[in-house]
């Protein structure tokens, strides 16, 4: 018979959600719990495997196109004379979502092995319908900057219509920190040659998305110092043997991150988060460090739990399971979500200085630049030292330049003297 298989609840508050790939075509045999399809919400990528082994028979949306929960996404022929029957009705409306469609048949079972591949975390997410969304995308307008008129804060296409044509918000909004931007006609690039073109969407469109809105809601600015890292480089190499005695791969990275976590106890506007909607400064007691890296899929933040309850190895130990997970794309959302503080770095490559983009709904990201040996002036004499660049980004919203500097100094200061970072630790 057919099995329709609808497209389950995979996350909280997640009501729809993009189709990035098929991995499979109409008339594939598949077996139990083969992965099928890619898809996108606004929380993560998230691989969705077969419920059931046989022949798909009706793929309704195509990559691209948007899946609302409960839609039937895929008809799967498991073998049995109703096969053909079934089909049909689940074709009705095809990918756009409006047309009418079978009751659930069967759901995905509560245990489906979902594999998550990468998240963008921290999104705040407007209220509004699927038809909604698509108008909104079809316009350019950022929702989450839209002002809603609609019952319990809904944005509704009224509303989306309004800021696209840089009308005014209505004046009963009075929770909106912002006016909603313009938004402005999609931009047609005409063809000028030999080109190749990629569907714009998946992990990049989400990051797109994610960054813009933190340029445009974030008052970013940016502080750089240059670190001696001499005596750290010194105790690494002396430390990387007993690392590597209990299986640890030893980078420079964890004493990073515990520099950076005692600092935050001392500035604690950096480890926090505005509730816009509350109108509160959220300062957290907890530190779960991001670590930003290019992933298979893009750029992915990994989330270091409870780092000041952490040692060196320890850091070790999971920064290196969380980056083989992000390039093996089998990281688990709990592990892309929920940082509080992030860290850019690009290790070796690392370059001399940047401006990182802060992972929103953050106050600040740090970024790590590489080691190198340069000239430096120590008691009147040029000698050659270990240096490196830190850069930090800061929300100047909720924290001001001489929170971000006093904090890259004591940063600044456990690195050059780690002895001072380890007294810190007890």
């Amino acid at each position: 018979m057919a099995f329709e298989f609808h497209l389950p609840d995979i996350g909280e508050g997640v009501v729809e959600g993009e189709i990035v790939s098929w991995k499979v075509a109409e008339g594939d045999v598949v077996t139990l719990d083969q992965p099928i399809v890619e898809v996108m919400t606004d929380k993560a990528t998230v691989e969705i495997p077969s419920p059931r082994a046989g022949r798909i028979a009706k793929i309704n949306y195509q990559a691209g196109q948007i899946c609302p929960v409960g839609k039937v996404l895929v008809v799967i022929d498991d073998g049995g004379a109703g096969a053909a029957a079934a089909v049909a009705p689940a074709a009705t409306g095809g990918g756009n979502g409006h047309g009418p469609h079978a009751p659930p048949v069967a759901a995905a079972p509560a245990t489906l092995p979902i594999t998550v591949i990468d998240a963008t975390a921290g999104r705040d997410r407007a209220l509004a319908t699927p038809a909604t969304r698509r108008l909104a995308r079809q316009l350019g307008v950022d929702l989450s900057r839209v002002a809603p008129t609609g019952k319990r804060g809904r944005v509704t296409s009224e509303d989306v219509k309004r800021t696209a044509s840089g009308g005014a918000a209505p004046a009963a909004d009075s929770h909106a920190m912002v006016p909603a931007a313009r938004a402005y006609a999609p931009l047609a690039i005409a063809p000028g040659g030999d080109e190749e073109r990629i569907p714009f969407r998946g992990m990049r469109k989400r990051i797109a998305e994610t960054m813009t809105r933190s340029k445009h809601t974030a008052a970013h600015f940016t502080y750089v110092e240059e670190i001696d890292m001499t005596e750290l480089v010194s105790v690494r190499e002396r430390a990387r043997a007993r690392a590597a005695d209990r299986g640890v791969k030893l980078t420079y990275l964890p004493f990073i991150v515990k520099a950076a976590v005692a600092s935050l106890k001392r500035w604690p506007m950096l480890n926090a988060s505005l509730d816009e909607a509350a109108q509160e400064i959220v300062r957290k007691k907890y530190y779960h460090i991001g670590i930003a890296a290019q992933g298979p899929q893009g750029l992915a933040v990994s989330v270091v739990r409870d780092a000041d309850r952490r040692s060196i190895f320890d850091l070790a130990r999971e920064i290196d399971r969380l980056g083989e997970a992000v390039r093996g794309g089998t990281a688990t959302r709990d592990d892309l979500v929920g940082s509080t503080f992030t860290i850019s770095s690009l290790g070796k490559l690392g370059g001399v200085m940047a401006t990182p983009i802060i992972n929103f709904p953050e106050v600040a990201v740090m970024g790590v630049h590489k080691i190198e040996e340069r000239p430096a002036v120590r008691d009147g004499q040029i000698v050659i030292r270990a240096l490196m660049n830190l850069s930090i980004s800061v929300d100047h919203r909720l924290a001001d330049g001489w929170d971000g500097a006093m904090f890259l100094q004591d940063v600044k200061a456990l690195l050059e003297d780690p002895t001072t970072m380890f007294m810190e630790m007890i």
